[in-house]
């Protein structure tokens, strides 16, 4: 039931973001700092980004979410940010495992065969935390191909909170020569290189 639920919200927050962002001409780049200090970090886009707020229920618990993200020619640069409060902590761990669970079932991969790197991320006070990102390929019956870079981060809140942050971005159509070193191009490393979370 939560596995259905959270594919769904998943899945609505990526439509509702390409419905967003597809009605607007794809504009050039032009990367632009976004400080969300609600959301507590600082990120690099290639354009201004659209925010959607809304409340995600898991476990009869409210939790909010916020997603940032913009569209560049086939590209959706998206930061998503899932708050919880000190009572709600002892939810992260299986909403984490859901979310991870649900993006590699639908790639048709294995969280332990997925193509993946070693990473570093950088706090905005210069702390220097080891990440993961994965690297996916979508299965599609029809002649529509998507793949996508992720790497999910856990932060304390300064109010006692934990935020969980997924970023990412989706590209729709083929990547040459795969996918982990188109990812890897200066235009879209910029992205993950310069999300800060405080």
């Amino acid at each position: 039931m939560g596995q259905v639920l959270f594919r769904t919200v998943f899945i609505r927050c990526l439509l509702l973001a390409s419905a967003f962002l597809i009605c607007a001409c794809s504009p050039k780049f032009d990367w632009r700092t976004v400080q969300s200090p609600q959301e507590g970090y600082t990120a690099l886009f290639p354009a201004k980004p659209d925010k959607i707020e809304r409340k995600i229920t898991y476990q009869s618990q409210d939790l909010a979410q916020t997603l940032e993200a913009v569209k560049i020619d086939d590209d959706i640069y998206s930061v998503s940010s899932i708050y919880f409060s000190h009572q709600q902590a002892e939810l992260l761990p299986k909403l984490l495992e859901q979310l991870e669970s649900n993006l590699f079932h639908n790639a048709g991969v294995d969280r332990l065969t997925a193509i993946s790197s070693d990473s570093i991320y950088q706090t905005s006070n210069q702390q220097r935390v080891p990440t993961k990102d994965y690297f996916l390929d979508f299965k599609s019956a029809g002649s529509s191909q998507q793949s996508m870079r992720v790497r999910w981060l856990i932060r304390p809140a300064t109010n006692g909170g934990i935020w969980l942050y997924q970023v990412s971005i989706l590209h729709a159509g083929s990547v040459q020569p795969d996918a982990k070193t188109f990812f890897s191009a200066e235009d879209r490393a910029n992205f993950f290189d310069e999300f800060h979370p405080d």
